[in-house]
């Protein structure tokens, strides 16, 4: 074998030695590199432990619950007819505005109006007899009739005399006892008819008794009801407003018959919109708390960004259960001067309970229960101790702490783990 030959067979055993050792300590290298990295991160890069401070705010108790934008008792009406017709006028559309007293449609009248003609026809003639009842006979009257009893005694008179002239001649026997008779009769009967006439007299100059006036009077208070009916049978044909507000519903049309039964046809339905409340649905956990007077807060979706004010003014004492969920309705009374809010809005509501100021308070994460206390975990550098705190009101995620917190301490979240070095 030559020298060049042997020179090349051995070249490379002397050059892979070389390669592979700088490609294990490249590798040792990068390993221990992380290693390092690794132990080094878990040494310093401890997450530190949640924490608050003891600070005065001002706290708020308060309840959230759903409800709805509905008109009150008496604002929503349905405005019916009182009586059967032919709608002749129908003066109102959905969105008008109308006042109180304005006539919202017309029926047809004219059978009505008959009617109250007759009525107070009959009116005028009983008035007309009831005066007439009143005055008595005519002057007319009463003379003929004393001219009539005037006849009547200068008869009886007559006759008196004619019998005092035949008695002396029938006691002479001048005259027969029949001519006497004759007398007698004559002067009886002149004497009746003067008292005929006296009766009629007195029949004339008083005519009716007081019992004919009484009827009299009877008759014309009937016929003054009857007129009375009659006009306000005529003025049911004017369907009127009987509230102010605004036509929410048209349930009827022109030249349409209605029939008035057991339940007036609802001609239109008129909601006052100045006269809204909001019916919440608070939960039968927080329904205790709530008490009418409190202030409340709410929103509609149609207006995210507003937020309307009220007070509660009633809880209903039977409650509503929807999916074996147990609410109470709580109507909050509120202010739609600026005509924004609509019957039938969701709105998201909030009560507020109470409200203390300037009350040293801590996040209610920060409290613990330790062997039947309330306590929290406070930091004092890098160690903690577990503290007995007396807590108070609770709001928007805040605890009041009444004793063993001092201003500025800090304490640990409930949630994190106790630090090195933390004792109870």
């Amino acid at each position: 074998m030559s020298a060049s030959a042997t020179l090349a067979a051995a070249a490379p055993p002397r050059r892979r030695p070389l390669r592979w050792i700088l490609a294990t300590v490249a590798a040792a290298l990068v390993a221990a590199g992380a290693l390092l990295l690794l132990r080094g991160g878990r040494a310093t890069a401890a997450p530190e432990a949640p924490r608050a401070i003891a600070s005065r705010r001002t706290l708020r108790s308060q309840v959230q619950a759903t409800g709805v934008v509905r008109a009150m008792t008496g604002a929503e009406v349905k405005v019916g007819a009182r009586i059967s017709g032919r709608v002749e006028r129908l003066l109102a559309n959905v969105g008008d505005r109308v006042e109180k007293g304005a006539a919202i449609a017309h029926l047809d009248d004219r059978d009505l109006r008959a009617r109250l003609a007759r009525a107070q026809a009959d009116l005028a003639a009983a008035r007309a007899q009831l005066a007439l009842v009143k005055r008595g006979a005519r002057p007319e009257e009463i003379a003929d009739a004393e001219a009539v009893v005037a006849q009547a005694r200068a008869e009886a008179e007559l006759a008196a005399v004619q019998e005092r002239r035949v008695a002396p001649l029938t006691e002479r026997g001048y005259t027969g006892q029949e001519e006497l008779d004759r007398a007698h009769r004559d002067l009886a009967v002149a004497r009746a008819r003067a008292a005929s006439a006296d009766s009629k007299l007195a029949l004339v100059r008083k005519r009716f008794l007081p019992e004919d006036v009484a009827l009299a009077l009877a008759r014309v208070g009937q016929s003054e009801a009857a007129v009375a009916e009659a006009q306000a049978t005529v003025s049911f044909a004017t369907i009127e407003a009987p509230i102010s507000g605004v036509i929410a519903q048209v349930a009827t049309q022109e030249g349409e018959t209605v029939s008035a039964g057991l339940n007036a046809p609802t001609f239109v339905t008129i909601i006052d919109l100045d006269r809204l409340e909001v019916a919440a649905y608070v939960d039968e956990v927080d329904v205790g708390r709530v008490k009418v007077g409190q202030k409340a807060a709410f929103s509609v979706d149609s207006f995210p960004e507003v937020e309307f004010t009220g007070r509660v003014t009633a809880i209903y004492p039977r409650a509503v259960i929807q999916s074996n969920v147990v609410n109470y309705v709580t109507t909050i009374a509120i202010d739609n001067s600026e005509g924004r809010l609509k019957p039938d809005m969701t709105a998201n509501v909030t009560v507020a309970l109470d409200e203390r100021e300037n009350v040293l308070a801590t996040p209610d994460k920060a409290l613990r229960r330790e062997g039947g206390k309330t306590v929290v975990r406070v930091l004092e550098g890098a160690a903690e101790r577990s503290q007995p705190v007396k807590v108070g009101m609770r709001g928007g995620g805040f605890a009041e702490i009444l004793s063993g917190l001092r201003e500025g301490d800090r304490v640990a979240m409930a949630d994190s783990q106790p630090r090195p070095g933390a004792h109870p």
